[in-house]
């Protein structure tokens, strides 16, 4: 008898794993907040006995090496994973025993990583699942481009050997558990499903339907821009990341706000867009809440930049609190929650945002009106179709490139609102005037605004 309980991390993208059978357990890819792992473990009421890694993640801080400490389990790394820590390394077949019944083996399979390894599961002597981390996941595969350029093409072939390897190994109706896939930038495409198998895979999957060389010049002309923090949190868990504080952090008054201002710290509004725009500190940005705020801030914030939180309660704080974690920002330096008014100092007001829509667009173009419509979405999106007329400037590039946003009054737009918003707030507190289009682009073809990539 065995369990398989997922852990989901929907902000990030990725699925962590506790198995096991009546007594112990096994952990794979466990996220950095770790005290839902161990929550999980004791609604089972079994020993978490190994903790597993599939490889040296680039895009979530591990809580591997934590987990191993406080529960006193074997840490199971690859074998040919460079890492800073003690660690039990595992080699293509080595096996390790949950229970008598009950056992796990490494399977290398290099692609997403050139050491990267997939665990299987076995009761009975009978495979029932293998964990793929990034290497085979439902629809897709991991992408090769994270660790070397010059790697990239032999880790897309690795990618296509790799998972054929699993097929020829395992049986169609062993489970595919991969950490990437739902929504994580280390895939090369979104998931075509929410659950797999291996049979479902060789049917579906383009590393199967596809020959080796036309899988690869397709994965590779799939691929899209890297977090900038990847190589970041790359390093992070090479060397062993360092146990998380949750607690709240201090409180930031009107004056400790205003001061880290004028310090050029970053103050971050989490709250949701449409509560900006109808009232905000002058110069802070928004990365709402609901809208991967770990991605977007870990992406656009210099390393090592303070900063400081604004939300809506206690709650969001400590939710956006644990996202941050999980990209290696470990502590705001202050916060505040609550009534915005409160944030500023006597005689100060709060700054609205402009939020408009793509009929709007279109009517102030039909007026002449000179204004600048700025595309924040990445290059892959844009490819397919654009507003006419309009400035590209990918979100993560930004901060960085304000100079090459022409001058006049800048309508900001994305896909649906949401980097639209962190695009115009980044301009307004460089001084440009702006409107967020909060809009779905479907609405932009609507109105004829848009032409073909």
């Amino acid at each position: 008898m065995f369990f398989i309980d997922t852990l989901e991390t929907e902000g990030m993208g990725n699925r962590g794993y506790v198995c096991g059978g009546t007594e112990t357990a096994l952990v794979v890819d466990p996220p950095r907040d770790i005290d839902r792992v161990l929550a999980a473990a004791a609604v089972r009421g079994v020993r978490i006995a190994y903790v597993a890694e599939t490889h040296v993640h680039n895009d979530a801080v591990s809580g591997g090496l934590e987990l191993a400490r406080v529960t006193g389990s074997r840490y199971l790394v690859p074998a040919e994973a460079r890492v800073a820590f003690p660690r039990t390394p595992m080699a293509d077949g080595d096996e390790v025993e949950l229970e008598p019944d009950l056992k796990v083996r490494a399977v290398a399979t290099p692609g997403h990583t050139p050491h990267h390894t997939s665990y299987v599961l076995a009761d009975g002597g009978h495979d029932v699942a293998v964990f793929t981390g990034g290497s085979l996941l439902i629809g897709g595969v991991g992408r090769p481009d994270l660790v070397e350029p010059a790697l990239t093409e032999r880790l897309a072939r690795a990618q296509h050997a790799s998972a054929h390897r699993l097929a020829d190994t395992l049986h169609d109706d062993v489970q595919v558990l991969p950490t990437h896939g739902f929504g994580s930038f280390c895939a090369s495409s979104p998931p075509t499903d929410d659950a797999g198998t291996i049979g479902k895979e060789r049917r579906n999957n383009e590393a199967f339907t596809l020959g080796a060389d036309a899988f690869v010049s397709h994965l590779l002309a799939a691929l899209d821009d890297v977090p900038a923090y990847y190589a970041r949190v790359g390093a992070l868990n090479a060397a062993g990341p360092a146990p998380v504080d949750l607690t709240a952090p201090p409180v930031a008054d009107a004056d400790g706000i205003a001061a880290r201002l004028s310090a050029g710290e970053w103050v971050v509004d989490v709250r949701s867009r449409t509560l900006f725009s109808e009232g905000h500190v002058s110069g802070s940005f928004n990365v709402e809440a609901e809208g991967r705020p770990a991605t977007y801030l870990a992406w656009l914030i210099p390393d090592g930049k303070p900063v400081t939180l604004l939300a809506a309660s206690a709650a969001q704080l400590a939710a956006v609190q644990r996202e941050l974690v999980r990209v290696g920002i470990d502590r705001p330096v202050a916060a505040a929650t609550g009534d915005p008014g409160s944030w500023i100092r006597t005689g100060e007001m709060l700054r609205l945002l402009p939020r408009s829509d793509f009929a709007a667009l279109a009517q102030a173009r039909g007026r002449g009106e000179e204004l600048v419509v700025l595309d924040v979405r990445r290059g892959s999106e844009r490819a397919d179709r654009h507003v006419e007329g309009s400035v590209h400037i990918p979100i993560h590039e930004l901060h960085g490139r304000m100079a090459d946003v022409p001058p006049g009054v800048v309508w900001v737009h994305c896909a649906t609102g949401l980097r639209a918003t962190i695009g115009a707030s980044l301009l307004e507190a460089a001084g440009r005037d702006v409107v967020t289009l909060d809009d779905d682009l479907e609405a932009a073809e609507s109105a004829g605004l848009m032409v073909a990539g």
